[in-house]
């Protein structure tokens, strides 16, 4: 049995700690902690100590309940080697006396770990890395495993999409993305979509997207407060980037097609009309057919172009996506966009905004996140973002899912049975409204 000491630890040594740790994630930095601690939780930063040397670490978020009682989660906890069983069950058992010194029915757990190596397109790989014993050590130590989840039913996605940056430039990277990919980047640079970072004062921006796309999903969005005390938490760690579109400009690069397109119909027409052209007849009239359907198009696009801009005026915003930047990694936590702009595809812009951010700064990955673990079923409401984010190019990633550390089993059962509950009632709430 390893000798050690279970102990809080200073800000500054768990931040040193997690920041080297394989396993670290901002879930587990202290910004997140602050942040959860506006929002009626507390947090605590606990380790294993042998002598100074930290052998294994959490933050603990702990969520008050009726009655005295509480439960914590380690979010994308704990930064332990998971396939050491010694050290795994010592902190175990301090974690459990922890929990129970706070009156907490059950201690949840997700673990960054992946599960297996997948590829592309979810299929496991042969060969490839195995961590199923983590998840038979955990069990073993009494860990209830909550299943192979398969559609983001867990607090964290069990699934995600990632694109390894490491070595690659912004043309390797475009290179191997799937063509229509490619072309809708390009599309939407030649339509005039921008992208930016927006401060603490824009952040209002992003605000209205997200409760758009709340209103259109059926989710209760979070408060303005929300998105502006995280980015005073969590500083340089998290970026919220949205797309806009210049709409005079939008319009008039289709007044200068239009006009491209009419001058190829009246060259065309001419040359039919003109005894001395030697053309193809029907390859010329079949050419101004198709200038002139382009020509409806555009018009069509220019009149709502010309409506957008009256309604809205100069620049208008089509959505966006907070990201968080930790270590060597960056992750696209959540965002949104108007449904009645979504003709513009706007997270093909942002996506590739920070890809390119990521690559002019150094780091190794960047993980789209959430994703469905159903690859085979179109039919998966969940299969079109998966599908997306499959055309930037990567791998799937599994991770272990979660786990519940059992304190009081009645109140647990209990606990389930009034969250349910909780659930069905606010989902009923949500369709009456």
């Amino acid at each position: 049995m390893i000798k050690v000491k279970f102990e809080e630890l200073s800000k500054e040594e768990f931040t040193t700690f997690e920041k080297n740790h394989p396993y670290g994630s901002f879930y587990q930095t202290i910004g997140w902690g602050e942040l959860k601690k506006r929002n009626g939780w507390n947090y605590y930063l606990v380790g294993l100590k042998e002598n100074d040397k930290i052998l294994a670490g959490a933050m603990l978020l702990e969520k008050k309940l009726p009655m005295g009682l509480s439960f914590i989660y380690s979010p994308r906890g704990f930064l332990i080697d998971y396939l050491d069983e010694s050290l795994l069950s010592t902190f175990t058992k301090e974690i459990k006396k922890f929990a129970r010194k706070h009156h907490a029915i059950f201690v949840k757990i997700d673990p960054y770990v992946q599960l297996r190596e997948r590829d592309i397109n979810g299929n496991i790989v042969e060969n490839g890395f195995n961590n199923e014993k983590a998840i038979t050590n955990l069990k073993q130590l009494g860990f209830r495993h909550n299943g192979y989840t398969l559609n983001m039913e867990d607090l964290q996605p069990r699934f995600a999409f990632a694109l390894d940056l490491e070595g690659k430039t912004t043309e390797e990277i475009l290179k191997d993305m799937e063509s229509k990919t490619r072309q809708l980047i390009h599309k939407n640079e030649k339509n005039g979509i921008i992208t930016r970072e927006i401060t603490i004062d824009e952040v209002d921006k992003f605000k209205n997207v997200m409760q758009h796309t709340a209103d259109r999903r059926g989710f209760i969005d979070r408060p303005l407060s929300y998105y502006k005390n995280m980015l005073t938490d969590l500083k340089e760690g998290a970026k919220v980037i949205i797309a806009e579109i210049d709409l005079e400009d939008y319009n008039k690069r289709l007044e200068n097609e239009i006009s491209a397109s009419q001058k190829i119909v009246e060259e065309k027409e001419a040359a039919l009309n003109d005894p001395t052209k030697k053309i193809n007849p029907d390859k010329t009239k079949k050419k101004i057919e198709q200038e002139k359907a382009n020509i409806a198009r555009l018009t069509k696009k220019l009149d709502e172009g010309k409506a957008l801009l009256q309604e809205h005026g100069k620049v208008l915003t089509l959505g966006g996506i907070i990201f968080m930047l930790h270590g060597s990694e960056i992750l696209s936590l959540f965002g949104g966009s108007y449904e009645e702009y979504k003709d513009f595809l706007s997270p093909y812009s942002t996506y590739y905004h920070m890809i390119r951010y990521g690559v002019e700064h150094g780091y190794k990955k960047y993980n789209f996140y959430g994703i469905s673990g159903d690859f085979q079923n179109k039919k998966n409401e969940l299969y079109g973002l998966y599908d997306l984010k499959r055309g930037f190019g990567g791998h799937v990633e599994e991770y272990l899912g979660e786990f519940d550390l059992v304190t009081k089993p009645f109140m647990y059962h209990v606990y389930h049975i009034a969250f349910a509950l909780y659930g069905k009632l606010k989902k009923m709430k949500r369709k009456r409204g």
